[in-house]
């Protein structure tokens, strides 16, 4: 099993988010990314969003970055480690500018870019981005197979409902081959089988580890699904999180107190399937303890799961 990070304060979710979060800096953060790579983790992460509704702020906060745009800040601050997206909005953006930002963080990392597509849930940042809500997973769809042909075509050429071009040239191309590693994020049937089609991976959000086998076998037995690697994220954080962000008091939303209990909760995890996760902290007081969280997951847990 692979250990991944999720960022601190690039996010103010009611559920999830701790006090001290709010006090950290860029420079804080990349300090995070710093240490997750030193300490051997395969990779750090973030979310995006560009607007909140001033009702979902109780519960979604309005603390969000652009995703690539950060991933590149994090990028520069390190070395080896792969820095990821949980989730961008891919139908917020333009087809062509998202496969060249996406490209160019993956050039510069030398490799390390990863995103994971979400097709998002607030109508109200789709309204004021201009995009239609009803049709995000449409756009979503076309906008992977328009920048999978500007990735892998020396003669890029689509024509799409959404987004058409022909006799273009598009470079420099992504230092990964085929291309960056891409995740979806959701839970629908419809996010499955855009996984079995485009997707390296992926994230589930609602959706309960026990229903994990089951999804999997539909995801494989769909069309585009050609028996390649795959990953299947999860963290039981996501069980104190419910639809748009609600609080869910659920007593297994944390890994456990003591070492062996977040081993064998990272072992039922990989039973399930689960090829990565984040060990999620237990309350703390300050960024100091939450570094050593993380060294102590590290040095006490992730040597010890397969």
């Amino acid at each position: 099993m692979r250990f991944a990070v999720y960022l601190p304060n690039c996010m103010n979710v009611a559920a999830i988010t701790q006090p001290w979060e709010q006090h950290l800096t860029g420079q804080d953060i990349a300090r995070v990314a710093q240490t997750a790579e030193r300490l051997g983790y395969s990779m750090v992460f973030l979310p995006e969003h560009y607007l909140t509704p001033t009702g979902h702020v109780e519960l979604s906060g309005n603390h969000y970055f652009d995703a690539t745009t950060a991933q590149a800040f994090i990028a520069g601050a390190t070395s080896t480690i792969t820095i990821g997206s949980m989730v961008t909005i891919l139908p917020l953006h333009n087809p062509v500018i998202a496969a060249k930002s996406i490209a160019t963080l993956d050039w510069f990392s030398g490799g390390r870019a990863q995103v994971t597509v979400g097709v998002g849930w607030l109508k109200e940042e789709y309204d004021a981005v201009g995009v239609p809500f009803t049709k995000r997973g449409r756009i979503a769809d076309e906008t992977l197979a328009a920048m999978f042909e500007l990735w892998h075509s020396d003669t890029p050429s689509f024509e799409g409902e959404f987004v058409s071009f022909d006799e273009v040239a598009f470079g420099p191309k992504p230092v990964s081959r085929p291309h960056p590693v891409v995740w979806m994020g959701g839970d629908a049937d419809a996010v499955l089988r855009r996984a079995a089609r485009y997707g390296d991976g992926w994230a589930p959000w609602l959706t309960k580890p026990e229903e994990l086998p089951a999804k999997m076998d539909y995801l494989r037995t769909q069309p585009g699904f050609d028996g390649r690697p795959f990953s299947l994220f999860y963290s039981l954080a996501v069980l104190s999180i419910g639809q748009e962000h609600a609080v869910v008091d659920d007593p297994n939303a944390q890994f456990g107190q003591s070492a062996q209990q977040v081993i064998d909760n990272c072992c039922k995890l990989a039973e399930f399937g689960v090829t990565d996760t984040w060990v999620n902290p237990p309350p703390l007081n300050d960024f100091d303890a939450y570094l050593d969280h993380m060294q102590w997951v590290a040095e006490e847990v992730i040597p010890k799961v397969d």
